[in-house]
């Protein structure tokens, strides 16, 4: 796949007229643009926005904020885009931080790397038009569409750190295979269909890895409630301080659900200073796993948190996770990870008449699969039978599973400290979970 990637960041130009000229902040204020431009060659050219808006209420709350709304729109001209509409408010219900979330996320050729890590065996060529071996560029992808309405609560429960914190969430995921004609609708070169070419999708439908039930999606909606203890001395860009958290999520089939299941999750995250204002090292560590019930195939990759911070939160693998392996290659009914970073803020700055910095992260990120989807034992003889003309070693590789580790660096244009653009770099040490991760979003990873 060859792909082009132009970014343009543009930090409140068009809005500086809203800014002060002293270093506090009241009422709404314009937080910063993030307009970007793509092209791909299955999906087309993409384009849009995204925006922040924060009202920092009366003098003193600056660098807080009362309220915040962000907005994002952008699409791809052959059909995958981002509709998404976030508020979050410390003060409209009183003691409660309140995130709303309203999404809708179409995506036309949606990661999908097989099951339990290294278990499943990743192919480059077979996605390279260039080489020998290839099959289709969409082999390990299939059409996912999302809506969202997700909802977070968190509220003090004793003294300042210890939180409680809740939340529920309405999500249907509609699931094909991907529109090979639309992918194809006028280009020279294109790609073959899936009845002549079936990717990793159809074929473990036909293996009974993915049940018909499954197949096509459906609700999952899930409520959850934990407790968190949060010292952070800002939230942004935390210096100091330990945020840990350990919750449950259910989704119950009173709520209208085509599955049944129980998930715990614990994340740990601490802050350390190492020099002033300027150099900090930090961490997390997270483990999440199935309790009861069955989780279906398609919402394994969701990574829970007391709190979504942006559009996804889905691995392991990606920019959520782990930077520089591919998005979703770690898919289990269990979970560990953990991300290392070491931040460095070198550069301050006025712009605009805003108060702005330039950060640098190196980082290393891990995570493994501790609970494995559970495979037939017969899956050899029914995949010989299915495909008598083909390797069974090519697709799987059992008990093989091990940790799965990246390293890069990130840089962080940040204005007024809370709109943070992250731009992403990882390199994965294993070329089973790809090569070279780069991402461009918002907001420090933890």
């Amino acid at each position: 796949m060859k792909k082009t990637l132009l970014t343009l960041m543009i930090a409140s130009v068009a809005f500086s007229s809203f800014a002060q000229e002293n270093k506090t902040k009241t009422g709404w204020k314009f937080g910063g643009a993030l307009p970007a431009v793509t092209y791909d060659s299955n999906l087309g050219f993409q384009y849009g926005a995204l925006v922040d808006f924060f009202n920092y209420g009366d003098p003193g709350v600056f660098p807080k904020f009362l309220d915040h709304t962000y907005t994002e729109i952008s699409r791809f001209t052959k059909g995958s885009g981002i509709y998404r509409m976030m508020f979050e408010s410390f003060h409209l219900i009183p003691g409660v931080h309140l995130t709303s979330d309203l999404s809708y996320l179409p995506d036309q050729a949606y990661h999908f790397y097989g099951f339990n890590g290294y278990e499943s065996i990743f192919n480059k060529d077979w996605m390279d038009d260039e080489s020998s071996d290839y099959r289709t560029m969409m082999f390990y992808r299939f059409k996912r569409n999302q809506f969202r309405f997700k909802n977070d609560f968190e509220g003090k429960l004793s003294g300042e750190h210890i939180m409680w914190n809740a939340g529920f969430a309405f999500q249907n995921f509609m699931n094909s295979s991907v529109d090979i004609d639309k992918l194809n609708k006028g280009k020279d070169e294109t790609l073959p269909s899936v009845t002549e070419e079936p990717g990793l999708y159809e074929r473990y439908q036909a293996l009974g890895l993915i049940s018909e039930n499954e197949a096509d999606g459906g609700w999952v909606n899930t409520i959850k409630a934990g407790l968190s203890w949060d010292s952070r001395d800002n939230r942004p860009n935390p210096m100091k301080g330990l945020w840990t958290e350990i919750g449950i999520e259910v989704s119950p089939k009173f709520l209208g659900n085509d599955w049944g299941f129980t998930r715990l999750y614990i994340t740990h995250r601490q802050y350390f200073t190492l020099i002033q204002n300027d150099l900090s090292f930090v961490y997390r560590l997270g483990y999440q796993s199935s309790l009861s019930g069955e989780v279906p195939f398609f919402y394994q990759s969701q990574v829970i948190t007391s709190m979504l911070t942006g559009t996804t939160n889905e691995g392991l693998g990606g920019s959520n996770s782990l930077r520089g392996v591919l998005k979703n290659r770690v898919i289990g009914d269990g979970f560990i990870y953990g991300n290392f970073e070491l931040r460095w803020k070198p550069i301050y700055f006025r712009l605009f008449k805003q108060d702005c910095y330039l950060g640098f992260n190196a980082f290393y990120d891990l995570g493994r699969v501790t609970k494995m989807i559970e495979m037939p034992s017969n899956l050899q003889t029914t995949f010989n039978s299915i495909y008598p003309g083909e390797n069974y070693s090519d697709y799987f590789n059992m008990g093989e599973e091990k940790f799965h580790q990246c390293a890069g660096i990130s840089i962080m244009p940040v204005m007024n400290q809370n709109f943070v653009i992250a731009v992403d770099i990882g390199k994965s040490f294993n070329k089973q979970d790809g090569n070279i991760g780069f991402s461009i979003g918002l907001n420090y990873l933890f």
